[in-house]
């Protein structure tokens, strides 16, 4: 079984979607850590992400592959493993704008569905419900409002500071900061939903879930209870 998981930015895909797999033993699958692979090379190489073939250009440079020891998902470029570099701040700004060209989405989209007719995954990600895995058994739109996804990003930011920077932060300042992220997350939504390939679209077959007050374990619950359904369904 392929199950799909659709959604904004920050709305919990990659975390969600790590759980349901590790519960029904499938591999987990994180679309957006291969944009950003893509984005890390980019920068590395200079190359201003606004310019599009340029980045098309560089395309055949690059050799992304995922690797699962242990369970848990390496993403590998060009022989180096560089997963730990992939969820800094500039790194993810620059794949928001590269991930848009459609000749960067189709050499992705052919890695992930050749990965899925291999193995049962559960595949996060801008698209995979209405683009890269359009036949998966369940499809999920997880989402969450804006306020919330901007919380929850600044919390995951703070857990990286020492304590000492987190007990000196004021009340005023720890606002200012939520409020910068949201509007960040705003304008990354506006992107996404109006790019000209592969845009952020609810799938008309895919269930809504709206985790803006449910805990992760009510969101895996949920999802695992539609996996089982449609295992049922299948026979």
């Amino acid at each position: 079984m392929n199950i799909a998981i659709d959604g904004p930015a920050g709305a919990g895909k990659s975390t969600i979607a790590r759980r349901v797999a590790k519960e029904l033993g499938s591999v987990y699958v994180d679309t957006g850590a291969m944009y950003r692979a893509l984005a890390l090379f980019v920068a590395r190489k200079g190359i201003d992400p606004k310019e599009r073939e340029a980045v098309e250009k560089v395309l055949g440079d690059i050799d992304i592959t995922l690797t699962y020891p242990d369970g848990v998902q390496h993403v590998w470029l060009n022989g180096e493993d560089v997963t730990h570099e992939l969820r800094q701040e500039a790194v993810t700004r620059t794949a928001s704008v590269t991930a848009a060209y459609a000749k960067v989405r189709e050499a992705m989209v052919a890695i992930q569905q050749k990965l899925a007719k291999k193995v049962p995954v559960v595949m996060d990600g801008r698209d995979i419900c209405t683009v890269v895995l359009p036949d998966a058994e369940v499809k999920i739109f997880l989402t969450a409002s804006p306020r919330t996804r901007a919380e929850r990003r600044f919390l995951q930011t703070m857990e990286a500071q020492p304590e000492a920077v987190r007990s000196a932060m004021t009340e005023a300042e720890r606002e200012k900061e939520i409020s910068a992220i949201e509007q960040q997350i705003r304008e990354r939504d506006e992107r996404d939903m109006n790019r000209e390939a592969s845009p952020l679209v609810h799938a008309p077959d895919a269930v809504t879930i709206d985790s803006s007050d449910m805990t992760l374990e009510e969101v895996t619950d949920a999802i695992l209870k539609l996996a089982e359904a449609a295992g049922n369904q299948r026979g």
